[in-house]
């Protein structure tokens, strides 16, 4: 029975961490791909601006 409480934490471990991959796999793209892509365009233009402001518009 103790190689049964070793191997418990691991099997329960790679089952939430397949799980968890499996999920995000699943929510790529979809429906909410284009806002997604906007967001992270809009942070994206606003880091380079304040690059560019920092460090003179050069």
């Amino acid at each position: 029975m103790d190689y049964v409480s070793a191997l418990l934490p691991p099997v329960v471990m790679a089952v939430f961490f397949i799980g968890i991959v499996v999920t995000i796999i699943k929510s790529q793209g979809g429906p909410n791909k284009a806002k997604e892509d906007a967001a992270a365009d809009a942070a994206m233009s606003r880091s380079d601006s304040v690059q560019e402001a920092r460090s003179g518009g050069a």
